[in-house]
């Protein structure tokens, strides 16, 4: 068979990520604190990139004089981006000059000197100690050999964050060069530091360390601890009780001193640091209607460079490398920018129909919140489900019922036996109602509470139950028990 070459005209339709579709997609995904480290790393990178330093003043001034009037309504009208779409793109030969008209905003002239160089409060903030350093220094007040300085230093740096010993005698022997027996002297030495219980190496030589220092050494309490640990996770008094031959009452006093003990005492020492959520959108209630408001509070207004666009003017007098150059930065902001305002965009219309599909939520609470999955939101406002996803993932509205992630609004449905379907978020609000309710001396088991939800006309299973109250971190039954 000949083998032969020919010419063939072939139609065909592909999807083009273009450099600025693939910009407002990553854009779209990143958390707050994420967009912000992005638009302070272009700042840095970009010379075409420059924050607009009038609105910086606006906001200063703003701040010293705050006003106890509610925040306006935002307009409807929010700021009228192009979408950006597959189809989009952007030729080499645009005129940069009319192009970025409408990103550039000079600003007044502004001199390093107009501000005042403010302190930085990081100095005045006190150092946190470290659970270590609290060992380390109660340790030299003993006034210890170098020897026993070494072995503390490592027992107290084999401690995890609830204080206790993570590493064995004779490891602590190979690194110390030091005999076992002295280093069960040093530990038994710590084992008298604050907070009591520390350098513990489980559980209930924690308890019993602490039983020790309030004088309950050679008691009913350091036996329970000692033998019958198990019984006392399960609160099975009873059978304490029978193999200690005491009385019911004896046991349930015993286990009332034991609660009152610490059983992670190196929890206050803890040296990180909280992460507080900062919403992305806000949800207020003004008179009847509800007001949704983008949380722009810190967030740089971007213009393109002036000098650069002044540049390009006088293009004829510019090398071609240093032209393309110039283009290439001018165009990466002004695909930032285009971004950062469609991203702003789409979160407030997802906003606006998550409102809209769960407003008795906002009005009455998480009992009325309905079942939504992203694909409602999605044909409502014309997007693509992904879409939906990428702009509800770590993205939290502050509303009047709380601080919610975009994410909680989606909820799978539980059909009842009569009635519309229930949204999961709102039987899990149930359960924790139940059990709220509950006599504490016989409190419900997973198969009484799945009854009682029967008998509300919600059908689940005891094994859903199960997994709702997991969720929530409830403990069962058995544990729940108080005498």
């Amino acid at each position: 068979m000949a083998l032969e070459l020919r010419q063939q005209l072939k139609l065909t339709q592909q999807l083009i990520m273009t450099p600025q579709l693939q910009m407002a997609i990553k854009l779209l995904q990143l958390s707050r604190l994420e967009l912000m480290d992005t638009i302070r790393q272009e700042l840095e990178e970009n010379p075409a990139l420059e924050e607009n330093e009038q609105d910086v003043h606006a906001e200063e001034e703003s701040s010293e004089e705050p006003s106890s009037e509610p925040p306006e309504a935002p307009s409807s009208d929010l700021p009228s981006e192009k979408e950006v779409t597959i189809e989009e793109k952007i030729s080499d030969d645009i005129d940069w000059s009319n192009y970025i008209d409408e990103y550039n905003s000079a600003g007044r002239i502004h001199f390093e000197s107009e501000r005042k160089e403010s302190p930085n409060f990081e100095t005045f903030v006190a150092h946190k100690t470290s659970l270590r350093e609290h060992l380390l220094w109660q340790l030299l007040m003993t006034s210890p050999t170098e020897e026993e300085e070494k072995i503390g230093s490592i027992i107290a740096g084999n401690l995890n964050k609830d204080g206790y010993l993570v590493v064995n005698i004779e490891d602590i022997a190979d690194m110390s060069t030091s005999t076992p027996h002295k280093i069960e002297e040093v530990l038994s030495l710590m084992h008298t530091f604050d907070p009591i219980g520390v350098c513990a190496r489980h559980l209930s030589e924690c308890l019993l360390i602490q039983a020790r220092h309030f004088g309950l050494d050679n008691t009913i309490i350091t036996q329970m601890i000692t033998h019958h640990l198990n019984h006392l996770e399960n609160k099975n008094y009873k059978a304490i009780a029978k193999a200690l031959k005491v009385n019911i009452e004896d046991i349930i006093s015993s286990v009332d001193i034991i609660i009152g003990l610490e059983p992670r005492p190196g929890q206050e020492f803890i040296d990180e640091e909280p992460h507080y959520i900062t919403p992305d959108i806000y949800v207020y209630k003004l008179d009847d209607e509800f007001v949704i408001l983008i949380n722009d509070d810190g967030m740089p207004k971007l213009h393109v460079n002036p000098f650069y666009k002044n540049a390009l003017k006088n293009s004829a007098m510019i090398p071609d490398n240093a032209k393309a150059y110039v283009q290439e930065k001018m165009r990466s902001a002004t695909w930032l920018i285009r971004s950062i305002h469609q991203r702003q965009k789409t979160i407030y219309r997802v906003m606006e129909s998550i409102l809209k599909f769960q407003r008795n939520f906002f009005e009455k609470g998480v009992s009325y919140l309905k079942p939504m999955v992203l694909r409602d939101v999605a044909e409502d406002i014309e997007m693509h489900e992904s879409t939906i996803s990428r702009v509800t993932t770590n993205k939290y509205a502050h509303t009047p019922r709380g601080i919610f992630e975009l994410k909680y609004f989606f909820n799978s449905a539980i059909q009842r036996t009569h009635g519309d379907a229930i949204a999961s978020a709102s039987v899990q609000e149930k359960i924790r109602q139940i059990i709220e309710k509950e006599d504490h001396r016989k409190p419900y088991s997973d198969e009484n509470i799945s009854k009682i939800l029967k008998e509300e006309h919600i059908n689940i299973a005891r094994r859903t139950v199960s997994k709702y109250r997991e969720i929530m971190k409830v403990l069962p039954s058995s544990k729940r028990k108080k005498y």
